[in-house]
């Protein structure tokens, strides 16, 4: 692929959609850099509640350097709250806070952007500053351009828009049952066995008939086994949390990340 240059907010607002799929809401967007190139690109909500800003600055300075060889970072601020007139920007705190923490870890931050339903402007712009621009620019910047005719689009939101469920009433009670199930085994053991079910699915040929549906969709109920699941689905033999941070050394299956996806979408209709 051809080097891109980013030379403006637009190209990098731009950038952010096509790496991500879609448009961020929300969110908080960090892009790693490296002497003027760009490494790791990170997507987190916004913290929804005051006095968490540390623990947040600090959960994301631990994403951010996983990129060893990251010098300094450009993010973007997504979020329908207003900014007053001569008020500071929303999560102010916030980004004061990721300032000190990525500080001590060495690394700096080179610019920021405040985007919110329908402009954009330099996060660090001053209180009751009107530079401003709309958001609509952004599909005119080389690097939209580019992606475009490279065939990516930028997807609204993130939201998957599943088909309608059959025998919705039936099933429910079934996954019930099998989560009763499931809440009584030891944590470790429970996982292990949706592992090797799930593992039995993806090494298959043929969808899995409905009592096996209503236990995967049990499993995936379960935050610590759905992220096991998760991890399982490249077909990697690397330590899931490398898996589940996209810092593996060898490349995904992507047939099976595909027919993973298939029976997802069957188990869930």
């Amino acid at each position: 692929m051809n080097e891109l240059t980013i030379k403006d907010p637009a190209d990098l607002l731009s950038f952010i959609g096509h790496t991500l799929g879609f448009w961020p809401n929300e969110s908080l967007v960090c892009i790693t850099l490296d002497k003027g190139k760009v490494g790791a690109t990170l997507r987190i909500d916004l913290p929804r509640y005051p006095g968490t800003e540390l623990p947040y600055a600090r959960t994301v300075s631990s994403y951010l350097t996983s990129d060893t060889s990251a010098t300094s970072i450009v993010f973007a601020l997504y979020t329908s709250q207003h900014c007053g007139p001569g008020q500071p920007k929303p999560h102010a705190a916030t980004i004061a806070a990721l300032t000190g923490v990525l500080a001590e870890n060495g690394i700096t931050i080179r610019d920021g952007i405040f985007v919110g339903d329908d402009t954009y402007s330099p996060y660090d712009s001053e209180p009751g500053q009107d530079i401003s621009l709309p958001l609509s620019t952004t599909e005119y910047s080389r690097v939209n351009a580019e992606f475009i005719y490279r065939g990516s689009t930028i997807e609204p939101t993130n939201r998957i828009v599943l088909p309608t469920p059959t025998h919705e009433a039936a099933q429910t009670i079934a996954v019930d049952d099998h989560m009763a199930t499931i809440r009584a085994l030891p944590p470790g053991v429970a996982a292990e066995q949706a592992s090797k079910l799930w593992s039995t699915m993806l090494e298959s040929s043929d969808f899995p008939n409905d009592e096996d549906c209503s236990t995967l969709i049990a499993n995936f109920q379960f935050p610590h086994i759905r992220d096991r699941l998760m991890a399982d689905i490249p077909g990697l033999d690397e330590p899931p949390q490398h898996i589940l941070f996209a810092q593996t050394e060898t490349a995904p299956k992507w047939s099976r990340v595909e027919w993973a996806q298939q029976l997802l979408l069957h188990a869930y209709t």
